[in-house]
């Protein structure tokens, strides 16, 4: 018997005007999959991950997460969902803790374990009591994952995460990434780095004019096949 897809996208259209950026997309992500979106600016990556968390609705077409048919059953997909978006969506006048507390609240969820636990899984224990406006790009980035995790999301999705950070900020969320996939997740993410699609995700999906250029597990994938691939999907020499 085939599993029933955690993600099921059929027919997706999504205009903005009379601008199309999605066109008629389909795809089906299976629990536990990490996938990594990739495609140039104005692809689709974003306006789809913000399709999947419910921010925007479709023109056309139909999303099922879970089962749960977006934008109809909104609430209960949200429940299900973690995101880290391009804003962290953190409060810069709370402390870190803080904003856990207060988001822990919105889910009805009172267990300061937990925080503690998550302030260490990201690196912030230390800087629990500190002022979120204080915070570099990566710490803040890093608050942003604890707040997504918070209420043990099956989904989380990630626009562009690595933008804004250094070197070690990076290689932090690298580890934060496979903890998560590792702990039975699914994960979508749209990024421009080649490199740790190969590397970090189990499948990557090339969009290209709307839709889907290509598909493929990264089980035999490097970074200088998945480039050529890149290249010959969306006519761009490097992912800008």
């Amino acid at each position: 018997m085939t599993e029933t897809p955690l993600i099921e996208i059929r027919g997706l259209v999504k205009a903005f005007g009379l601008l199309p950026v999605l066109r008629k997309l389909d795809l089906q992500i299976q629990r536990g999959e990490f996938v990594a979106l990739l495609g140039p600016n104005g692809s689709g990556k974003s306006t789809l991950i913000r399709l999947l968390s419910s921010l925007s609705k479709p023109s056309a077409g139909e999303i099922r997460i879970g089962g749960w048919l977006l934008p109809d059953e909104a609430m209960a997909v949200r429940a299900q969902i973690g995101l880290v978006g391009h804003q962290p969506l953190l409060y810069g006048n709370l402390s870190a803790r803080e904003n856990l507390q207060f988001f822990a609240r919105l889910y009805n969820l009172n267990d300061e374990r937990r925080i503690d636990t998550l302030l260490a899984e990201v690196g912030l224990a230390k800087r629990a009591f500190d002022i979120v406006r204080t915070f570099s790009r990566g710490m803040q980035q890093r608050l942003s994952i604890a707040r997504a995790l918070l209420h043990n999301p099956d989904v989380l999705l990630f626009d562009e995460p690595y933008t804004g950070l250094d070197q070690d900020a990076s290689a932090i969320l690298d580890d934060l990434l496979q903890q998560a996939q590792g702990g039975g997740r699914t994960i979508v993410m749209a990024t421009h780095q080649l490199e740790r699609a190969a590397r970090l995700a189990s499948r990557v999906v090339i969009l290209s004019r709307g839709t889907v250029g290509y598909d493929a597990p990264t089980t035999d994938l490097d970074a200088m096949t998945l480039a050529a691939q890149y290249t010959q999907v969306t006519s761009m020499a490097v992912a800008r």
